[in-house]
């Protein structure tokens, strides 16, 4: 494990007061804010639209003070406005905020005024939760008649919260130490009186009062019924439901004590708000010892529980990680309480599928799975940039959520400026969570200054590399980040920062078991620093809490394919709908709707027959089998009508992604999966989860039904079909067809072919071809290649060629196979860009050294092309932003693109190289006009005299590819 020695500057360590916080704290009520709306012309906005679509709402405030009245400029948030009106006074007015916090002991002469003044008369008569409580407690008969618990102090006033962290920073983390200082505060008191856990008045309360508490006293004994949930201190009991039974004549702290099985409701602790701070759901849990609350003993020694076997003093590690503080013995999760301005009781159910959500949301791509609603479907995307079709929050947002579910200071950002030539200068962007910036205005801010710069300078476009920083809420690091990668805006650099923060965290929280030496060593490329004891503390510990096991990891789950049952094709079940020819090719958005079902063996439905809360057959009974087939062997788990994600990004399952690449729009298919974890099951599930919760999940599997509905070509097609007719990846296939035909090759082999656009298009075509082969490293283009070669070569009708033989191979372009040697023609189009330049060499070598066919056609994008393409895609735009604008590639995923020069000193080394000519030409655009061809093309001809001489080197056979896929008309002999 890493240990940093450098630490941050010591001006980090304490985050600064907001300003509408700073203003606050000097006029307090007499601060007046009001918002006023203004319209502003949309950006981009073009004449004859409606003023619906022309314009966007903005936001002025008005911050009236004692002193003066000040007005900020427009903002597309209330709240920045505010913020910044707030602002603008403290600069008018000079203001300093508080640097220090109050000492504890102030703090503490605080908390007993705030103690004592709850049980005022005057505060009896707001409208603050606390005075239900009080009420229930003046309605009380017996020995307990105007007590009141100390837990509902700490639940209903978080000032108090706020000053007992003050007094003792720990009691943030633990709600015991905050009872212990109550009590403290209580017993300081000439006021109020406390024993124990119990606090109340000294002196009695007004006569008129009592009974005007005692004639609002309901008598009505009807029971609500309140669905909450039980977190069991020992990890090998599962989280399961409970009803918590409500009445209007009784306290509902008591209802839990009952259920905890606790003497009264002042044994019961109660946590922080779990999820959104205005929520209602705690954990309630019963209090260890209180023997020793009027001590000053740390509450260390008082819960010591190495060695103790009493699970009341056991920390519940479960309950523990979802609130962020010290919850000891079995909890309670219940979404119960007394709401502000209101006398009337608040509850709501409490599901396990929102348990296991909540929990899910602490994982680094929980939040992205949540809020694609696709639990079961959804991926962390492998790569974000502005052109990439990314959906769900961005990257930087989904990083802010997880630092805020772990309790951790929002992520640092430092942002380097690399100009070309010029010396790096950074600065850091800090999101304070007081007053944030919509990333487009940072975006349109921050690069609207360096573009100017730039212009201004005469300098060339500038690009940005983006480090991130993690801190603890002490403000002591955590993880410390830099990445290489640079990106032409700031906003992309911060995006692809926290993304790929957020994949090398979720390496780590798939594998909780591995050593945080070996998780260091996943990823070289990047300057990681952890600071092994922070990281520890804040998160390896909380990694065992969520099943990352696969429930079936010791039984063998059946993924049917045509080798295991005939109805399977391919891996797929029943391909229902005919073939529109309309399929998703990598880089497009693909919608589908999709069910996942779970699916049950013979074993576990009859389990589920003896579970006579959820079917009532007779046991034995021939219906029963036909009842589970149609209702328990298909329990629907996640469904989705429509849902979006770009074919080739990783955003979702392997196995989904490959089922849609080899289907046409309007078709549906099948396919089943290992299950997943239980949590991810449960999270997924809903309100079924209650019932799954009753069943075993062993031998369980999960089968998606998918259909595709609706497919969006991919950005750089659609800007090429806008600017050339016919589209480029046309005109490359006419190409293609012309050489084919000049040179009257038989034989042809598409290096890199994908799905198999360039091998489809050759089949419309009239060509000398005989016998055509495709190699890909992607099995799932093959799959949807052979299927839709398969559909077109069958109907004789439709083909104009002489095609005998077609085999689709598995395999690297990169490796030799000698069933492809000595070919008529090669062809190679726009492939070698998505390769590391090292590669795209290399597969040059090994074409040309082994492969050796008569020619070799190359096509790649050429990078000079790239303005042109922009201005069409951004009609508008100045052209100094076109020329910032083509330091990026076409296509996110492209590894490089080359300009003509580059390209042809290449093209021109590997061919001498390897005693074969070539010449240059392309598609899109003209030779003799700038910038060239849109698509540049390289046509290598092997001599006539090589042929023999160079072919002895590949004699030996080797043929490291697998066939995926052969189809022969019966004269051609089967490939082997």
């Amino acid at each position: 494990m890493l240990e940093a020695e450098e630490l941050l500057p010591a001006t980090m360590k304490r985050p600064s007061l907001a300003p509408k916080a700073i203003i606050h704290q000097k006029f307090g009520s007499k601060a007046c804010y009001r918002i006023e709306e203004v319209m502003q012309p949309a950006e981009n906005s073009f004449p004859g639209l409606a003023l619906t679509q022309n314009v966007r709402s903005l936001y002025k405030c008005y911050l009236d003070l004692p002193e003066l009245s000040v007005v900020s400029g427009p903002l597309s948030k209330k709240k920045d406005a505010e913020h910044a009106a707030a602002k603008i006074a403290i600069e008018k007015l000079g203001i300093q905020s508080a640097v220090d916090s109050p000492s504890p002991q102030e703090a503490m002469d605080e908390l007993i005024v705030r103690l004592a003044g709850f049980f005022t008369d005057k505060f009896l008569s707001s409208a603050h939760p606390l005075v239900q409580h009080i009420k229930v407690a003046l309605e009380r008969a017996g020995d307990h008649f105007g007590m009141l618990p100390m837990s509902a102090i700490s639940t209903c006033d978080a000032k108090v919260n706020n000053l007992c962290k003050v007094i003792n920073p720990k009691a943030d983390s633990d709600p015991f130490l905050v009872l212990s200082l109550i009590s403290r505060a209580a017993r300081m008191s000439a006021s109020i009186t406390c024993d124990e856990l119990w606090i109340w008045k000294q002196g009695f309360h007004p006569a008129e009062f009592l009974n005007s508490t005692n004639n609002c006293a309901s008598v009505s004994t009807e029971i609500t019924e309140v669905e909450a949930l039980r977190i069991p201190v020992l990890r090998s009991r599962d989280v399961e439901t409970l009803t918590l039974n409500f009445s209007d004549n009784q306290y509902y702290m008591d209802e839990i004590a009952q259920k905890l099985h606790v003497r009264d409701s002042s044994r019961i602790l109660v946590s922080r708000n779990i999820g959104k701070a205005s929520s209602e759901m705690k954990l309630y849990f019963s209090a260890p010892d209180v023997s020793a609350l009027a001590s000053n003993s740390s509450i260390e020694v008082l819960l010591a529980v190495e060695g103790n076997n009493n699970t009341e003093t056991i920390l519940n590690e479960r309950a523990s990680h979802l609130s962020g503080q010290h919850i000891y013995g079995d909890a309670i999760l219940a979404h119960v309480g007394y709401a502000w301005k209101s006398s009337d009781l608040f509850y709501e159910d409490i599901s396990l599928s929102t348990y296991y959500r909540m929990i899910l949301g602490k994982l680094p791509d929980g939040h992205y799975k949540l809020s694609r609603e696709a639990v079961l479907g959804a991926e962390l995307p492998a790569v974000y940039s502005t052109r990439s079709n990314w959906k769900g929050p961005a990257p930087r947002d989904l990083l802010y959520a997880f630092c805020r579910q772990h309790r951790l200071s929002e992520p640092l950002f430092s942002i380097k400026n690399l100009d070309y030539g010029d010396t790096s200068e950074s600065y850091e962007i800090a999101q304070n969570s007081h007053f944030s910036v919509h990333a487009d205005e940072v975006e349109k801010v921050t690069g609207g200054l360096h573009d100017l710069a730039s212009r201004g300078s005469g300098r060339s476009a500038s690009v940005f590399r983006c480090d991130v920083t993690i801190l603890s809420k002490g403000q002591d690091p955590v993880i410390k980040c830099s990445f290489d990668d640079s990106c032409r805006k700031e906003y992309d650099a911060i995006q692809s920062a926290a993304l790929k923060v957020l994949s090398w965290l979720n390496k780590y929280f798939k594998q909780p078991d591995m050593p945080i030496e070996k998780f260091l060593e996943l990823d070289h490329s990047h300057d990681i620093v952890v600071y092994s004891r922070d990281f520890i503390q804040e998160l390896v510990k909380c990694l065992s809490l969520y099943d990352t096991q696969r429930i079936n990891k010791h039984s063998s789950v059946p993924i049917f394919t045509n080798q295991h049952n005939p109805k399977y094709e391919n891996g797929l079940y029943n391909i229902d709908g005919p073939d529109s020819g309309i399929f998703p090719s990598p880089g497009s958005v693909a919608c589908i709707s999709y069910v996942a079902f779970l699916m049950m063996k013979d074993e576990t439905m009859k389990e589920v027959v003896k579970s006579k809360d959820l079917f009532e057959f007779e046991i034995g009974s021939d219906a029963v089998i036909n009842e589970l087939e149609s209702c328990v062997s298909q329990l629907v788990v996640e469904s989705k009508d429509m849902f979006e994600f770009e074919i080739g990004s990783g955003a979702v399952i392997n196995e989904l992604e490959s089922c849609v690449s080899q289907l046409t729009v309007n078709q549906s298919a099948q396919f089943v999966v290992e299950a997943p974890s239980r949590g991810l099951i449960f999270s997924a599930a809903g309100k079924s989860a209650k019932h799954l919760a009753q069943l075993s999940l062993q031998n369980c599997f999960l089968e998606y039904s998918v259909k595709l509905l609706q497919v969006t070509e991919p950005l750089e097609d659609r800007i090429e079909q806008a600017l050339f007719n016919p589209p480029l990846s046309k005109q490359r296939v006419e190409f293609a067809v012309g050489r084919i035909n000049e040179l009257h090759a038989t034989s042809l082999v598409d290096f890199g072919c994908g799905s198999g656009s360039l091998l489809e298009s050759l089949l419309d075509h009239t060509t000398t071809l005989e016998n055509v082969a495709g190699v890909d490293i992607s099995r799932k283009g093959l799959l949807r290649a052979a299927k839709i070669l398969h559909l077109k070569l069958s109907a004789n009708h439709l083909r104009k060629n002489n095609i005998r033989s077609t085999v689709l191979y598995d395999g690297s372009i990169t490796e030799f196979d000698s069933r492809l040697g000595q070919f008529d023609i090669g062809t190679c189009l726009e492939v070698i860009e998505h390769m590391e330049e090292d590669q795209a060499s290399l597969f040059g070598d090994v074409a040309l050294s082994f492969f050796r066919p008569a020619a070799l056609v190359v096509s790649t994008p050429n990078y000079e092309y790239n303005p042109i393409l922009r201005r069409s895609s951004n009609p508008g735009k100045e052209d100094s932003e076109d020329r910032a604008a083509s330091t990026k590639f076409r296509n996110h995923d492209h590894k490089f693109e080359w300009t003509r020069p580059q390209f042809q000193r290449w093209a021109s080394d590997l061919a001498a190289r390897h005693h074969y000519s070539v010449e240059f030409s392309g598609v899109g655009g003209s030779i003799d006009i700038e910038p060239g061809f849109a698509s540049q093309i390289a046509v290598f001809k092997r001599g006539s005299d090589q042929s023999k001489k160079q072919f002895s080197r590949a004699e030996e056979p080797s043929q490291p590819y697998q066939v995926v896929w052969q189809w022969s008309d019966g004269s051609a002999p089967a490939a082997t």
